[in-house]
């Protein structure tokens, strides 16, 4: 029998606090910053250091989100008392020693690739506790949040090519950036349910603009891949980011913003799907990065992305 004074946490509790079911996104960032860093998966110890990437991404995830709700817990008590630190599912405490044991681990791993990880894994562990620290209250919350994703892609082609940082995968991080920003400022608008400004989710489309003209310019043949694949998947692009906007065009509707939000987190990994496109990447590669957005729906639906 359990003694009455401990309590048992359920392992629901874990899953909900590191918002699990946005993970998938972080996979294909890491497969989409490792092709934009140049590097192939043609042998099997280039794709087992991929899984230790994504490992090692998924740490420094988890660990984000577990530090979110920890440095959140007095506002969550007054506006989002479900959530389990205030709800008494689990401690404060020990929602921060995971947080930061979960840093660790993803540094570690990173580490294991050379210096430039190391400094990238160090820089994306300081910027996420940043963010946690300071995003209440915070206009530049959503570029912190950006930067955080950069780095994703940034640690990822470390780890593949010994940190050489090409113009695509600048290009690609900045493009990343301004969708994380978008829906950043969006997710800031969760505890009110309504957008209070429009226009800076214009963010939005310069991702889409960049690959358009990327898809469509006749200097690239992204190593024989058609066309038709790479506007498939702008329109793709565009389609999921209008599923969010017309949520948040609907305030009246029932958690319209967290709707908005989600989608745009899953429309990550179409991202990223154009991002191992315009490297010439192989065609499982592609469909990896829609799958990951389908699995992120998917996984939405039983645990909340927000």
């Amino acid at each position: 029998m359990t003694p009455s004074h401990i309590k048992i946490i359920q392992p629901s509790v874990f899953l909900r606090l590191g918002r699990v079911s946005n993970l998938p996104t972080i996979w294909s960032n890491a497969l989409a910053g490792t092709m934009l860093s140049g590097a192939t998966l043609n042998e099997a110890t280039a794709n087992l250091k991929l899984f230790w990437v994504m490992l090692a991404l998924t740490a420094f995830y988890v660990a984000g989100m577990y530090l979110n709700d920890a440095f959140d817990a007095g506002f969550d008590a007054k506006n989002r008392i479900r959530r389990p630190i205030p709800s008494g599912e689990i401690s404060r405490f020990y929602v921060f020693t995971i947080g930061y044991f979960l840093l660790g681990i993803g540094v570690f791993l990173l580490a294991r690739y050379g210096n430039t990880s190391l400094v990238c894994g160090v820089s994306l562990a300081f910027v996420i506790v940043l963010y946690n620290i300071w995003h209440k209250g915070n206009p530049a919350s959503p570029l912190l949040m950006g930067v955080c994703r950069m780095l994703v892609y940034f640690a990822a082609a470390s780890c593949a090519n010994g940190g050489q940082f090409g113009l695509p995968l600048l290009l690609g991080a900045v493009a990343l950036f301004s969708h994380i920003v978008g829906l950043t400022y969006a997710a800031k608008q969760e505890a009110h349910n309504q957008l209070g400004q429009l226009w800076p989710l214009m963010v939005l489309a310069l991702p889409v603009l960049y690959y358009a003209f990327t898809v469509l310019s006749p200097q690239n043949d992204f190593a024989g891949h058609n066309m038709f694949i790479g506007l498939g998947l702008v329109a793709a692009l565009i389609t999921s980011n209008a599923l969010a906007l017309r949520h948040l065009l609907r305030p009246a509707q029932l958690r319209a913003v967290p709707a908005a939000v989600t989608q745009l987190i899953a429309t990550t990994s179409i991202l990223d799907a154009l991002a191992v496109y315009s490297m010439g990447a192989s065609i499982s590669a592609i469909l990896f990065c829609l799958a990951a957005y389908v699995l992120t729906r998917l996984l939405q639906t039983v645990i909340a992305g927000t």
